[in-house]
């Protein structure tokens, strides 16, 4: 389900730092080699996506939307068949027990409709919840890279027209979060991984995405 790489809004994304929001004095262009700024960019979309614990959910979520197209498919043969006994035994049949035998196929109908939109709210909801948690787990990651790197705040890149220098982590936050959390198997979701540098994790926090009305549209 490629969608869910389209989940993450174009807007503004600040991380709140230990330390206070306060923009760091004078400080050189560049040190060992690496741009110096107080605002970094990162690419949202590229820091799920693109990391193991990202790319092990979407296979899980994919496989899981496969097996209920299947499962739909499956089901709607079924009726397809059904309809048609129905149909060819109407000659057969007196009006009153052709229309009872109508009205419990369209209530069956029915009710298979509901479970699938059932399934498919909850399919959405593990979307969610599974981003959630990705989120969760990252933000005390990415405050100890702003940290190292002498910023004190983190745009989404899409919201920055014009930079002087590149000042986007996007590359070095995925090799973090690589390292540290791996595909994310073996991590409790909802725990906050403590940051390299144990430094108090609650402020650095990141908004979920929202997923689209459509993530699930076509299963």
């Amino acid at each position: 389900m490629g969608a869910w790489r389209g989940f993450l809004p174009a807007v503004s994304l600040a991380l709140a730092l230990a330390g206070g929001a306060v923009l760091p004095s004078a400080a050189p262009a560049q040190t060992l080699g690496r741009v110096v700024s107080p605002i970094l960019t990162v690419d949202r979309d590229r820091l799920f996506a693109d990391s193991l614990y990202g790319q092990r959910i979407n296979r899980e979520l994919e496989a899981s939307s496969a097996a209920m197209a299947t499962e739909t498919r499956k089901i709607e043969t079924a009726l397809e068949a059904e309809e048609l006994d129905l149909t060819e035994r109407r000659a057969t049949l007196t009006p009153e027990a052709f229309r009872a035998l109508a009205d419990a196929f369209d209530e069956k109908v029915q009710a298979l409709r509901q479970q699938r939109d059932t399934a498919e709210t909850n399919l959405r909801q593990q979307i969610e919840q599974a981003q959630l948690a990705y989120f969760d787990q990252i933000g005390p990651l990415l405050g100890a890279l702003v940290r190292e790197r002498g910023a004190v705040m983190i745009l989404d890149r899409r919201a920055i027209l014009l930079t002087a220098a590149d000042v986007d982590i996007t590359d070095e936050a995925i090799a973090r979060i690589d390292a540290v959390l791996g595909d994310g198997a073996e991590v409790q979701d909802g725990a906050i991984a403590p940051a390299p540098d144990d430094t108090p994790a609650p402020v650095d926090t990141i908004p979920a995405p929202v997923p689209a009305p459509d993530a699930t549209a076509g299963n």
